[in-house]
């Protein structure tokens, strides 16, 4: 695997490195302590994944994110940071990160949140999935509405997943041994019945609910 690393504090970045540098098959082909740089060399490089810490100067770490994500989609982009709040988890997922990983539990936490990403599937370290389930459950409370999670049918809850885990239609369609215009029928009903209107509000969604990790 080969990992792009941006964080702009020397000491912090090359102790990542070491424990990403750690796994087997895994290397670090660049590290900077910048965002801009790090837009660059992602374009450069085409890493499978960028690491990106959000406090960077010059561009910071949710801007680099959105310019990685829309030069290079096939990257995927993991987010650290030292706030977990439902603002910056927001911000980071709207821009196209992958995964959220809060710094206090980066030396534990670390690997899994990269393997995670890198395999297709969306990370949020149990901080950050906290604080999302928490508003989630405020804002339920507030509405005094009946969940619409419990709206969707078994089928349809099985695409929600999916979606959240970042599958696209024809991954989807595989998974689930159906036509990808199928699936698409699937997604616009999840759609409509969650009043969700993009995948990074899927992406939120289910992470409120607790249902990715």
């Amino acid at each position: 695997m080969r990992i792009l690393l941006a964080d702009d504090h020397t000491l912090v970045r090359q102790g990542l490195r070491r424990i990403l540098e750690e796994q087997p098959d895994w290397q670090v082909v660049a590290e900077t302590g910048n965002g801009r740089d790090a837009v660059r060399l992602a374009a450069e490089l085409h890493p499978d994944v960028v690491v990106l810490d959000i406090g960077m100067p010059q561009l910071n770490g949710i801007e680099a994110a959105r310019q990685v994500s829309r030069r290079l989609p096939s990257a995927r982009v993991l987010i650290l940071s030292m706030h977990a709040d439902e603002v910056h988890i927001r911000k980071a997922v709207e821009a196209g990160a992958s995964g959220y990983l809060v710094k206090d539990s980066a030396d534990s936490e670390l690997v899994k949140a990269v393997t995670a990403v890198a395999q297709g599937a969306s990370y949020f370290s149990p901080a950050a999935a906290a604080v999302l389930l928490d508003e989630y459950r405020r804002s339920r409370a507030g509405r005094g509405a009946a969940d619409r999670y419990d709206l969707l049918s078994d089928r349809e809850r099985e695409v929600f997943q999916l979606m959240a885990e970042g599958h696209s239609n024809k991954s989807i369609a595989g998974l689930l041994g159906v036509s990808p215009a199928t699936v698409e029928t699937h997604r616009a009903h999840v759609l409509e019945k969650l009043d969700l209107h993009s995948v990074a509000e899927v992406v939120l969604y289910a992470a409120r609910r607790g249902l990715i990790s």
